[in-house]
């Protein structure tokens, strides 16, 4: 990763069923005046001593007694909230391996309760948690204009999370069994970023940017970019996706490619849903994600990231008994609907 890379000031925002504004700034806002006089966050880059596997709750901030957040200018729980009586509860787990590489270049930060953490008042109206995996790349050894690194973060007030992404990091949902995926993997041969590409007089070859880098869209690597202001073909600018969560939302799962190249977001869901029925612990369903993946011989660092929105197992899914034989598996239904549900 790279000590001070930033994020270009605006944000591409995703489609979205619940609406959002789009400046980027918080749908729970009273007015955009104060929002404005908010006063800057410093952060850190996660630090690189945490524990590869950890009970998420003890992680912090890198530089954490730099927050200066105004939780008075927040107003978090909208009228579609207050009339639902369901307020997620939080609680993760994580896991990171080296795998097959010589290095290790992911990194992950989990805050449980984000509220606490950053000292605000014990009767703020919602609950807050804060979520990251950082696939760094470069010499991992030494930080230089070659350094870089991918990102994805969820943060989450009440129920409205925003998931922010760029490069090729994951963010998938557990909707009663389906995946739903909130991010878009940032690949140079997909098609919108490859036309980005080329109009900003980069090329694609053998699916890398320039054919140096393999993801379109990454923090640092300033070597790709150019200098200070100029347009370049690698972005750092990420797209941010809002979902309001609901009772069918079971758990989130965030990771680095090292899973994502050798499972698909169905299958992982799959796995979680199935490990919560037997233990509810995230940090094994964690666990177990990076351990199949290192079965299936991924080639990549693993981290992974599994957030749950409530303190009780997943409930079973009772399948209603039909004269029609079925000629599609649980799995293979539950992938079809969560295709349709996602809005990316």
């Amino acid at each position: 990763m790279v000590a001070g890379a930033e994020f270009s000031p605006p944000l591409t925002m995703l489609d979205s069923p619940y609406g959002h504004e789009e400046n980027g700034s918080s749908p729970g806002c009273k007015d955009r005046e104060s929002v404005d006089k908010k006063k800057e966050m410093k952060v850190g880059k996660p630090p690189r001593h945490l524990p590869h596997v950890h009970r998420a709750s003890t992680v912090r901030f890198a530089g954490s007694t730099d927050f200066d957040f105004e939780f008075g200018s927040l107003d978090l729980t909208s009228p579609q909230e207050g009339q639902s009586g369901f307020l997620p509860v939080f609680r993760s787990g994580s896991c990171s391996e080296i795998g097959p590489k010589k290095y290790m270049e992911d990194e992950h930060i989990c805050v449980d309760n984000l509220v606490e953490y950053l000292g605000g008042p014990k009767d703020f109206p919602a609950p807050g948690a804060f979520y990251g995996v950082f696939d760094g790349h470069g010499d991992s050894r030494s930080l230089d204009r070659s350094s870089g690194t991918t990102a994805l973060v969820a943060l989450i007030f009440g129920r409205t999370m925003l998931i922010a992404n760029a490069g090729d990091c994951r963010a998938v949902l557990g909707k009663r069994g389906r995946a739903i995926e909130l991010s878009r993997d940032h690949k140079p041969n997909c098609k919108g970023e490859k036309l980005r590409i080329e109009k900003l007089g980069g090329f694609v070859y053998d699916g890398y940017l320039n054919g140096q880098l393999s993801v379109s869209r990454a923090l640092g690597d300033w070597h790709l970019k150019g200098t200070k202001g100029c347009l370049s073909p690698l972005s750092s600018e990420p797209d941010l996706h809002e979902t309001l969560l609901t009772e069918e939302a079971e758990f989130l799962v965030i990771g680095c490619d090292g899973l994502w190249d050798v499972m698909s977001s169905q299958c992982a869901v799959t796995m979680v849903r199935k490990e919560l029925m037997i233990h509810n612990d995230p940090e094994r369903c964690s666990r177990a994600l990076v351990q199949e993946a290192l079965k299936r011989n991924t080639c990549d660092n693993l981290t992974v990231v599994v957030v749950c929105f409530s303190s009780d197992p997943p409930p079973r899914i009772e399948i209603p008994t039909s004269r029609v034989r079925r000629s599609i598996s649980l799995e293979g239904l539950h992938l079809l609907k969560g295709a349709l549900d996602s809005n990316v």
